[in-house]
């Protein structure tokens, strides 16, 4: 792996822990990580909306090197949105990564690769750095058809970007059949798929983008098979659903090294 791809593994929380739970969370993290942790790995933490100043607070009085995360925005600045969050209002609170087109957004929010677009550009332009997700569903896996649609995913979610701007991202493959089952696509599965994105990446935006953008593989994600993962070729890093809820199994996981 080159060394501009430093791996980064993020922690997505989803609908759980109001903020007196996320303060105790990342406090028990950070304690179980160290220098070297930090030193080989970037370490994410994606609360919910209503967590984030409270994370923020504790990072900064603490003197954290964890990076804290968002979930989601909307693409626009400001304007008459109810119940959105701007990028802007997430970068005054000094978040760095944003998820963006996770396929539960996708699928029950009716997110779009002309949305997510919009939101990859718009995280970019308030200086964050975009988790651009991406993934096939089993049917589609079942009929042949991974590689296309995630080409599709891949191809429209990053359209109108430079080279530049793709290789400071970052691309989560997270098959969908693999979210939260128990389910693990085998490490030759996710090599493959991942593999098969830098080689999109690298016929759209050039072998500089193909050999900089880090890849991440999410789903079903755990400290049992978190080693195999990241000793693959294109696999960056991991997109941790349910285990990065507990701070013991997020840690092992960030520390796959000593596996």
């Amino acid at each position: 792996m080159p060394a501009a791809r430093k791996p980064i593994i993020s922690g997505n929380w989803k609908m759980h822990k109001n903020h007196f739970e996320a303060i105790q969370a990342v406090q028990k993290l950070h304690y179980r990580l160290d220098g070297d942790d930090h030193e080989s790995v970037i370490v994410t933490v994606h609360p919910p909306f209503t967590d984030l100043r409270s994370v923020q607070t504790v990072i900064e009085a603490d003197r954290m090197k964890i990076e804290l995360g968002a979930q989601n925005c909307h693409w626009e600045d400001h304007g008459a949105y109810t119940g959105e969050v701007s990028p802007s209002m997430l970068a005054k609170l000094d978040v760095s990564y944003v998820i963006v087109g996770h396929s539960e957004r996708r699928q029950l929010f009716a997110e779009t690769d002309e949305s997510v677009n919009l939101k990859v550009k718009a995280v970019q332009a308030a200086g964050m750095v975009p988790i651009m997700c991406c993934g096939e569903t089993l049917e589609q896996r079942e009929d042949g058809e991974a590689e296309s649609w995630v080409e599709g995913q891949i191809v429209a979610g990053l359209s109108g970007l430079g080279g530049a701007e793709v290789a400071s991202l970052v691309v989560a493959y997270e098959p969908i059949w693999a979210i939260g089952t128990g389910r693990t696509a085998t490490s030759e599965d996710a090599q493959a798929m991942c593999g098969h994105i830098r080689g999109v990446v690298r016929g759209a935006f050039g072998e500089d983008a193909a050999a900089q953008v880090r890849i991440q593989y999410g789903g079903s994600v755990k400290p049992g098979n978190i080693a195999e993962l990241m000793s693959q070729a294109d696999i960056d890093g991991a997109l941790v659903g349910g285990a990065s809820l507990e701070p013991d199994e997020f840690a092992a996981i960030v520390q796959y090294r000593n596996h």
